[in-house]
């Protein structure tokens, strides 16, 4: 009997492997200013797969910062600049206490969540107001360069030799999110390992006509082609 064993894969969060272009400019400027933060304190909002994870981990390790999932925080108080991913799933409480303790250590404090803090439905009063005086930075809608440059970087982690004409394929039949080019990258691997082929245009279109969502979000073609604005790396 023939077993297959489950390989997870574990994204990269490296400087180099980081697609700097337009949509999240604004965001990378603000990160390298961190003095001009007001009170210390800023947000990155923007939808999932939008490199806002990324981010974090960059500016973590640049600062020797504090990493910690929002779900997870705990009444504890920080001992260092601290980056919070998911942090408007994090308990209101204990969100409520970092930020105080964070204030009164002189501690900068980053954020992310996919909506600005002054949106996330928190019942806390003093926690509504300190989210609605953080300044928030939207990390936008990605273009057509960065989401082919963003299919090809996934490839390359995950080792798989895919042809142009097949990532043409998969891009033109995507929906325009880095959600969808994420789902697409980790089912045509998972496709390929089970089936034991190679990529090829009939795995690829399975793997699109089996995506959850994709017959719903399709609306047809999109401009992502050859004459596409040049990658930003």
């Amino acid at each position: 009997m023939q077993y297959v064993l489950p390989f997870p894969h574990s994204p990269h969060y490296a400087a180099a492997d980081f697609l700097a272009a337009d949509c999240n400019a604004e965001a990378l400027t603000w990160l390298d200013n961190g003095a001009d933060w007001p009170q210390r304190r800023l947000a990155l909002w923007g939808p999932a797969g939008c490199g806002k994870t990324h981010l974090l981990h960059l500016w973590a390790r640049r600062q020797e910062a504090q990493l910690v999932a929002g779900p997870s925080l705990r009444l504890i108080p920080p001992e260092r600049a601290l980056a919070i991913d998911d942090a408007d799933a994090a308990p209101e409480r204990p969100l409520l206490h970092t930020l105080n303790a964070a204030a009164e250590a002189g501690l900068p404090v980053l954020l992310a969540g996919r909506e600005a803090p002054a949106r996330w439905p928190v019942r806390l009063p003093d926690l509504a107001s300190r989210l609605r005086a953080v300044t928030a930075v939207q990390i936008r809608a990605a273009d057509d360069g960065l989401l082919r440059a963003l299919l090809a970087r996934l490839l390359l982690e995950r080792q798989m030799a895919v042809s142009e004409s097949v990532q043409q394929f998969l891009l033109l039949h995507l929906p325009r999110t880095p959600g969808a080019i994420r789902e697409a990258a980790a089912r045509l691997d998972h496709t390929c390992f089970v089936a034991g082929g190679r990529p090829s245009r009939a795995i690829a279109a399975a793997v699109l006509a089996g995506m959850t969502g994709f017959e719903e979000n399709f609306t047809g073609p999109s401009t992502i082609g050859p004459s596409a604005a040049p990658l930003l790396l």
